[in-house]
């Protein structure tokens, strides 16, 4: 009996231990899922203004379909041959401070 009264309380530390390592490892989990959430949406949006600016369409109009996609992002213009390529970056979230996601998309430009 002796020897069970020893292990007393000993689930309790262990999981005090561990419970920091589980919790940052789901805020970790979280930040990737929203840094990659971010990341799509601001690749889905820089293809649909590159696509606005190839037709004819007015670039900030385009810069602000970026813009409202994903909060905080920046974006350019840029002409290389026949096509039009608009890059845009904007911060990863809040989970993750200082991470910036970074998108770049081109069409072929029909309004010259």
């Amino acid at each position: 009996m002796r020897g069970r009264l020893g292990d007393r309380g000993s689930v309790s530390a262990e999981f005090a231990v561990a419970l920091p390592a589980i919790v940052l490892l789901v805020a970790l989990c979280v930040g990737a899922l929203s840094t990659a959430s971010r990341q799509v949406r601001l690749q889905d949006a820089t293809a649909d203004a590159a696509r606005l600016v190839a037709r004819g369409d007015d670039e900030g109009r385009a810069f602000a379909l970026v813009a409202g996609a994903v909060g905080g992002a920046r974006s350019a213009l840029a002409r290389e041959d026949d096509l039009v390529c608009v890059v845009a970056s904007a911060p990863a979230g809040p989970v993750l401070p200082g991470v910036r996601v970074h998108a770049r998309s081109c069409a072929l430009d029909g309004g010259r």
